[in-house]
């Protein structure tokens, strides 16, 4: 049986237009972090690293359902993700400055993907495909969190009106954002999508 995100998981990635308040569970991934402009060649370096190690993982996977009776013998690589702030300089600003962005650039590991394959597949493609970045991954899990999000369609540089939105649900719910950092997930290629047609997932945690 596959396991396909869009599927078993829509209330926390095929969400609507409209604001939403909602508990994301426990959630591993394989991350690379990185300073400056997302426009800049050293993020896409970053995302043309991540790539190759999700899919080595997803055949690593396969390979071992082969031998082993597992729930789910398969899945669908899950989406980049982008977990935004910025750097101290950049907070100090009253302008935002996007070569002062700081971030870690992600995508996410399925819980049944045992640990015990994670390091020797990203040794294995780091070696087959000569990407160097490899060496700098980190898995990284991030526990339980309460969190507010959206469906933002549209340009990345039009996101402030959606998360004016956001902002206007949680002052309703009586809550309150955590911190400025905030979770962006990628539905669309920006390589192949028009700017005013991209979806991403905008979230941070409230409390």
């Amino acid at each position: 049986m596959k396991y396909e995100w869009r599927k078993q998981e829509k209330n926390l990635y095929l969400t609507k237009a409209k604001p939403v308040l909602l508990t994301i569970p426990e959630q591993k991934f394989i991350s690379l972090a990185g300073t400056g402009n997302p426009n800049e060649s050293e993020f896409k370096e970053r995302v043309q690293t991540l790539y190759p190690a999700a899919y080595g993982l997803k055949a690593a996977y396969k390979k071992y359902c082969q031998t082993n009776n597992m729930e789910f013998d398969d899945y669908v690589v899950f989406p980049l993700e982008g977990v935004w702030s910025l750097t101290e300089k950049g907070q100090q600003l009253d302008y935002l400055d996007k070569n002062e962005f700081s971030y870690d650039i992600m995508i996410r590991v399925p819980d049944f993907v045992p640990e015990e394959l994670i390091e020797p597949t990203l040794s294995s493609v780091q070696e087959k495909k000569n990407l160097p970045l490899i060496s700098e991954m980190e898995i990284k899990t991030f526990p339980e969190m309460d969190v507010a999000q959206i469906l933002h369609v549209g340009s990345y540089d039009d996101e402030p009106d959606s998360f004016a939105k956001i902002d206007d649900e949680v002052s309703k719910n009586g809550k309150k954002r955590i911190s400025k950092i905030h979770r962006e997930i990628y539905l669309s290629d920006a390589r192949r999508v028009e700017a005013s047609r991209l979806k991403t997932v905008l979230r941070y945690r409230v409390g």
